[in-house]
């Protein structure tokens, strides 16, 4: 019985990767097909053979792994600080909860403000290199204050109070209750977060970046190259497929390691 369990499981998953995967050759080859014969003005769309020479071609050259290696080194900097600073902006908001209450409205404006807005005050007080960090920490940080507080006040309250029943410290609750019930949040908030801080960085990389993918997009607009625009957009797509899947793999690694029931 579970041997036709899995087989079957393993049946639906090959079906949907290959429904995912001939959508995905049916788009390109529609849009191929749309530029060679001019339904659409290549030009402004380019084609997908257009967008695979450009990739040989800034292969070639070794520029296309400056601009990605800038990128994705970028990414997962602002990333790992905005997670570590927001994570640590939780804690202190569960450890005093008077200052969580002072900092509410505060933490919801700014989780409102569009942050597109913050990158020419970046790019004036931190330069045209460090305004790119800080766009991207800017986005990740208070969504992962306002996720990760949230799911510290959704962590069982009979947990705790068994723990104070027994003389348990402030810090020994916050380091075996409120971050262990709180893993499903944090893993959600990763997956969020590395999405969102690749928006930063891009957003960044528009507006004083001299290297990286959205340099090369704001680049190619201005010269009206669209093969090296359409280029540029696909290696995001590629790269946001491929951290998504990173942290994915991280949250099964972790649900296995803690015996976690694992969302699909």
């Amino acid at each position: 019985m579970w041997q036709t369990y899995k087989r079957r499981m393993r049946r639906h998953r090959l079906l949907v990767g290959a429904a995912q995967l001939l959508i995905l050759v049916i788009t390109l080859v529609i849009w191929e097909v749309a530029a060679d014969r001019y339904w659409v003005n290549p030009m402004l769309t380019s084609r997908p053979s257009d967008i695979w020479q450009t990739l040989l071609r800034l292969g070639a050259s070794g520029s296309l792994q400056r601009h990605v290696a800038t990128t994705l080194w970028e990414t997962l900097a602002g990333f790992v600080a905005g997670m570590g600073l927001g994570l640590g902006v939780a804690v202190a908001l569960w450890w005093w909860p008077t200052l969580a209450r002072v900092l509410d409205p505060y933490l919801v404006v700014l989780n409102a403000l569009p942050k597109i807005a913050l990158g020419p005050i970046f790019y004036i007080w931190l330069g045209d290199r460090w305004s790119v960090y800080g766009m991207a920490i800017a986005i990740a940080i208070i969504v992962t204050v306002v996720m990760l507080h949230s799911g510290f006040g959704e962590v069982e309250p009979n947990q705790i109070l068994v723990m104070r029943a027994f003389g348990a410290t402030r810090w020994q609750i916050l380091r075996k209750v409120i971050l262990p019930g709180s893993l499903p949040t944090l893993m959600a908030t990763l997956k969020v977060n590395i999405g969102l801080t690749l928006v930063g960085v891009i957003v960044g990389e528009f507006l004083s970046a001299r290297a990286g993918l959205g340099y090369l997009i704001i680049y190619g607009g201005q010269v009206f190259q669209m093969e090296l625009v359409m280029t540029s957009v696909v290696i995001l797509a590629a790269i946001s497929a491929v951290l998504y899947l990173a942290v994915t793999w991280l949250e099964r690694l972790v649900s296995r390691l803690l015996h976690l029931p694992v969302r699909n």
